[in-house]
């Protein structure tokens, strides 16, 4: 009797536990909850995405500062914002709709003043 080569690998099961092991994957990633500070934004037509690796400064509607999720003063947020690096830090505001304008142009006109220049505004789509 004559032996066959073994050349080639069977890759099914190999799939199939890949796969197993996705949708357990799937399944418990949907049961993780965010911890986030409650903005409700306003919309926009069109949509960049947030840079994950941006410092995110929050503007709840009682005009409560939050620094990438801490609560701060204005002035302890601008003090925060004034370690950072203007050319490469990115800085993501998130202000609620429903927040007086003028919190957002405090922290524009401080961003503004030392020079930043990678500055996102969020919004929904």
């Amino acid at each position: 009797m004559k032996r066959e080569r073994f050349d080639k690998m069977n890759v099914v099961p190999f799939i199939d536990i890949v796969l197993v092991l996705l949708v357990i994957v799937l399944a418990t990633a949907s049961f993780v909850s965010n911890r986030t500070i409650k903005v409700d934004l306003p919309t926009a037509s069109a949509q960049k995405q947030e840079d994950k690796k941006s410092i995110a400064v929050a503007i709840n509607k009682e005009g409560k500062y939050f620094f990438n999720k801490d609560p701060l003063t204005l002035d302890e947020v601008k003090e925060k914002l004034g370690e950072l690096d203007p050319e490469k830090d990115r800085v993501s505001l998130h202000t609620d709709k429903e927040a007086a304008f003028h919190y957002f142009v405090d922290i524009i006109d401080f961003l503004k003043e030392k020079g930043f220049e990678n500055i996102s505004i969020v919004t929904k789509q």
